[in-house]
């Protein structure tokens, strides 16, 4: 299902991507897009989907959502033995700037020149995780599609509060950047933005042979200056935040399939079975059949 509206400035005849506002919802098994797309939103679920973002890779499933912003090359794949729902929404240009302006603009200024251009909104383009502030929103016009296709005033009304809590999640992004060790503010973005691109290309790839060097590479920093920044950023190593994405995924596999403890081992990554079920131990408390036991 693909709704389109015109919400900012004049209806104009074209409704490309950038023109209008786009909402794709569809269920599917495989997918695979190139291009060059508008300011979006990508969730999915029931499965994973991936983003090749120039160096970088991120996956959206249920846990999460992506942010890129307009202008940016991606490529998008699907491929899925079990059927996947996507939910994205492309933002027409300008309408991030123009609500900013609406809630930072004083009275008189929006009174005195309503449409006044302001300088475009760099969102910081990486995973987030579902959370209080922007989901709720997105939920709710995810399960209100099907039957609102029509209602196009009241879907403008709750693209709008996407947009506002969106935004909020921006500002709540760059008063995290401020604890990121640079003395210059450009610095301390671009150091967050390549740290974060980082870590997404970890929890995409965790069940490859990921190497530090792999990770620095992504992130286009020294081997030494990334180990160091990613600890002082995220408060654990690399390698230790790989453990974590992949012994998190074994548990989920633990539970939902009956996958033998070994093929779970291997499909997350690990390259012993030793390792795997020593580390697991000593992270969740009882060796993985337990686990399975106990949770079912």
């Amino acid at each position: 299902m693909l709704i389109t509206l015109k919400l900012n400035g004049d209806s104009g005849e074209q409704v490309g991507l950038g023109q209008a506002t786009h909402i794709l919802h569809e269920r599917g098994f495989r997918h695979r897009w190139q291009g060059v797309g508008p300011l979006s939103i990508k969730c999915f679920f029931g499965g994973r989907a991936f983003y090749d973002v120039g160096v970088g890779r991120y996956a959206v499933d249920d846990s999460s959502y992506l942010i890129l912003n307009e202008g940016q090359t991606y490529l998008v794949a699907v491929d899925s033995e079990t059927e996947i729902e996507s939910f994205c929404i492309f933002f027409e240009h300008g309408l991030a700037e123009s609500i900013q302006r609406s809630l930072s603009a004083k009275t008189s200024q929006l009174l005195d020149d309503p449409v006044h251009p302001t300088r475009a909104t760099n969102f910081f383009e990486k995973t987030y995780p579902h959370d209080e502030v922007l989901s709720p929103a997105l939920l709710r016009l995810r399960t209100q599609t099907s039957c609102i296709k029509h209602e196009t005033a009241g879907v403008a009304e709750q693209l709008h509060e996407v947009m506002e809590r969106l935004l909020l999640v921006h500002a709540g992004v760059r008063r995290q950047v401020e604890s990121i060790p640079a003395l210059r503010a450009t610095s301390r973005e671009e150091l967050y933005r390549r740290l974060h691109r980082a870590r997404d290309y970890a929890a995409a790839c965790f069940d490859e042979p990921i190497t530090l060097n792999d990770m620095a590479r992504v992130a286009c920093l020294s081997t030494n200056h990334f180990l160091r920044t990613f600890k002082q950023a995220f408060h654990q190593t690399p390698h230790q935040y790989l453990t974590r994405i992949r012994l998190e995924r074994a548990q989920g596999l633990l539970v939902q399939t009956d996958q033998p403890v070994t093929d779970v081992c291997f499909a997350v990554g690990f390259e012993s079975l030793g390792s795997f079920s020593w580390l697991f131990r000593q992270r969740v408390g009882v060796p993985p059949e337990t686990y399975r036991r106990a949770k079912r």
